[in-house]
C-alpha cells in the first residue's frame, strides 16, 4: 500500500531469502567464494554457520541460483526435522532420483548408480542442507557415510550443512567427531556494520525500483543500525513498518522518530548500551585486565618503597 508513495515497484524489505536482495560484503563474498570453491574442488563437506537473521539463507539461495545456471544437479533440504527414512526420500525426490524410498540398500545403490553417472558427464551433484541445527545425531552420521559415495580421488556428492552456531557446538559432540573431521571448509555470515546497514538499506531500495530520492533519513539510520544490532532480518522487520507507519501519517523522508516508534512497538527500544573500543577488548581479554592490574600494584609497592 506504501510502494507508489515512496516511488516502489515492489516491497523492497520483504522477509522472504530472494537471492536478488542479496547485499555483498566483504563478509558474504568471502562465504560464497568459500562455498563455491568447495563445491567446484570437490571437497565433499562445507559448513556454513552465522547467528539468527543474517542471511544464511538468502545466501544458500544464491549459491543455488548460482549451481542451476551452471548445470549442476542440486538437492536441497530445509525442513531438517526429519527422521533418517524422511531425510533420505526427501533428498532422493529433490535430485528426481527414482526407487523405493521404503528400503535403505536399495536408496544407497540407486543414489551411487546415479552419482557415478553424474561424474563420468562431468556434473557435479550438490546437496544442501538449511537448518542443520536441528538434525539428530542418527541423521548426521547418515550424510558423514554419503561422503563414502566416492572414487579413489574425488567425493561423488558435495554436501553443505548451513545452520545456526549450535550446530558448531553439536559437532563437537564425540559421537559427531569423524564428521566434524570430514568438514574441509568453513564460512559464516556477521552482523551488518553501520555503514553495511545503510548500504543495505540503500541496496533494497535500488531493487525494488526507488529513484534515488531520500526514503531513509541518516538519523534513521542510525536507528535502525541501534535497534537491529546490524541482523539484516531485523532491519527489514523495522524498516517496512516504517515504512507503513511513515505512509498512514503522509510523512516522507523516514525520520528517526518514527523508527523509535517502530522500535518500541517491537519491543527493540532497550538496545545494549554503545560500548567503547577500550571497553570490548578488556572485556574480551581478562587477561589484560589481570596483567593490568598487576602492573598498577607493583606500581604502589615501589612508591611506598620510594616514600
Amino acid at each position: 500500500m506504501y510502494k507508489k508513495f515512496f516511488g516502489l515497484r515492489e516491497n523492497p524489505f520483504n522477509v522472504n531469502p530472494d537471492p536478488r536482495y542479496l547485499f555483498t560484503t566483504p563478509h558474504t563474498e568471502e562465504a560464497l567464494s568459500c562455498l563455491t570453491y568447495g563445491i567446484q574442488t570437490r571437497k565433499g563437506f562445507v559448513l556454513l554457520t552465522g547467528e539468527v537473521g543474517t542471511g544464511k539463507t538468502t545466501l544458500i539461495n544464491k549459491l543455488l541460483e548460482w549451481l542451476r545456471g551452471r548445470g549442476f544437479s542440486t538437492a536441497f533440504i530445509f525442513n531438517s526435522r526429519l527422521s533418517e527414512d524422511q531425510f533420505f526420500e526427501f533428498m532422493m525426490a529433490d535430485f528426481g532420483i527414482p526407487g523405493d524410498p521404503r528400503s535403505k540398500s536399495k536408496v544407497l545403490i540407486h543414489l551411487n548408480q546415479w552419482l557415478l553417472e553424474r561424474y563420468r558427464t562431468g556434473e557435479t551433484a550438490v546437496l544442501i542442507v538449511d537448518e542443520a541445527q536441528n538434525l539428530s545425531s542418527a541423521v548426521l552420521e547418515e550424510i558423514r557415510l554419503l561422503t563414502n559415495l566416492e572414487t579413489y580421488t574425488e567425493k561423488l556428492l558435495q554436501i553443505v550443512l548451513s545452520g545456526q552456531p549450535e550446530l558448531e557446538e553439536k559437532l563437537k559432540k564425540p559421537d559427531l567427531r569423524q564428521l566434524r573431521q570430514r568438514i574441509t571448509l568453513r564460512a559464516k555470515t556477521h552482523p551488518l556494520s553501520r555503514e553495511e546497514t545503510g548500504g543495505y538499506v540503500t541496496s533494497r531500495l535500488r531493487i525494488a525500483g526507488a529513484d534515488g530520492s531520500p526514503v531513509f533519513t541518516p538519523d534513521a539510520i542510525e536507528c535502525i543500525h541501534r535497534y537491529s544490532k546490524g541482523i539484516p532480518r531485523v532491519v527489514n522487520l523495522l524498516c517496512e513498518h516504517a515504512l507503513i507507519s511513515a505512509f498512514a501519517d503522509q510523512r516522507r523522508p523516514v525520520d528517526g522518530g518514527v523508527i523509535d516508534s517502530v522500535a518500541a512497538e517491537f519491543d527493540l527500544k532497550n538496545p545494549e548500551p554503545p560500548v567503547s573500543k577500550t571497553a570490548r577488548v578488556v572485556a574480551e581479554n581478562p587477561r589484560l585486565v589481570e596483567a593490568i592490574e598487576g602492573i598498577v600494584a607493583l606500581m604502589d609497592r615501589l612508591r611506598r618503597t620510594e616514600e
